[in-house]
């Protein structure tokens, strides 16, 4: 995983204090299903928005397509409004399911979505070039959709999500039903993507996955934020330091540093050794059961501890 790009980048996606409250048929307050959220995506990075069912990730991911309204806040990507649906055509969305017809091959797939933004005929049919060999489908390209495998499906998905070529990507559970190839083959696509400069915003169940591909990664629990950061500095145990090292005799084996340069060993590495992702995420989600409101932002954090410069 590389940060340095969502590290300096220019912020696509913005929330600020954006809360969502569902209310029943007399307008009283029924959920709170989003919490005043602050948080930014940046262009050139993988962000990975994780948390239990019931979270607030797919109000989120709705508030930002502009299919429902905030109750409060703002909700902001490429600088506009949510709700102003010109900025839809720089954004690529696979929802969970997909919704495609079964009866079209991917080649008339891919043109019915390409015609829906417009596109020419050269650029639709230069377009689904690109995308079915991106896709690795080019030996089923003429096979009605209703003969896909899962896997398959999943991946025309996609190509139908790349179609007007966009800036932003927004993928609900990239990897369901997906089998360990098929999934292996969606995060190489994913961080393929991410090279090519485009921003992708990820929801998932799957923590290993995210694990894998994501620079950075915002925790929900309850509808509130309750982790952000970098997912390498995150998964860092900050204190533990693991050394390894090698042509070490018995005698310099308890040594650190100083000792093993005085008795000529090599100094292998010396960092933090790293928990996992989903032990981070059930950990945090059981304190934040056990203690409403605490939030721990490791980003804030980070960014408090860099040394500032002498004027």
């Amino acid at each position: 995983m590389s940060t340095s790009a969502g590290q300096k980048g220019e912020v696509i996606v913005e929330t600020r204090n954006l809360t969502k409250t569902y209310k029943d048929f007399w307008g009283r307050s029924k959920v709170h299903a989003l919490k005043a959220l602050d948080l930014n995506v940046r262009r050139g990075e993988i962000f990975g928005l994780l948390g239990p069912n019931g979270s607030g990730k797919s109000t989120t991911i709705k508030l930002l397509l502009g299919l429902l309204f905030p109750t409060s806040g703002e909700a902001l990507v490429f600088g506009k409004d949510a709700a102003d649906v010109s900025k839809n055509e720089r954004i690529g969305y696979l929802p969970e399911e997909s919704y495609l017809y079964k009866f079209l091959n991917a080649e008339e797939t891919l043109d019915f979505y390409g015609r829906l933004f417009n596109m020419s005929g050269a650029r639709r049919k230069s377009r689904i070039r690109d995308l079915i060999n991106l896709i690795d489908l080019d030996w089923a390209k003429r096979r009605q959709l209703k003969e896909y495998s899962k896997g398959m499906t999943r991946r025309i998905g996609l190509a139908q999500a790349l179609i007007n070529d966009p800036e932003l990507i927004v993928l609900d559970e990239p990897t369901t039903g997906l089998d360990p190839i098929g999934t292996r083959d969606m995060k190489d696509l994913i961080v393929r993507l991410r090279d090519q400069g485009k921003t992708i915003l990820m929801c998932s169940h799957l923590l290993a996955d995210v694990q894998d591909v994501c620079d950075r990664i915002a925790i929900l629990h309850q509808g509130e934020l309750k982790e952000l950061g970098a997912v390498d500095s995150l998964l860092s145990v900050q204190d533990i330091t693991q050394i390894q090292a090698k042509n070490l005799t018995p005698d310099t084996e308890e040594a650190i540093r100083k000792l093993i340069a005085e008795n000529q060993g090599e100094l292998v590495s010396m960092d933090h050794p790293t928990t996992t992702l989903e032990d981070l995420f059930l950990s945090i989600v059981r304190d934040s059961e056990s203690r409403p409101g605490f939030v721990s932002h490791q980003e804030d954090a980070d960014q408090q501890e860099e040394p500032v410069a002498a004027e």
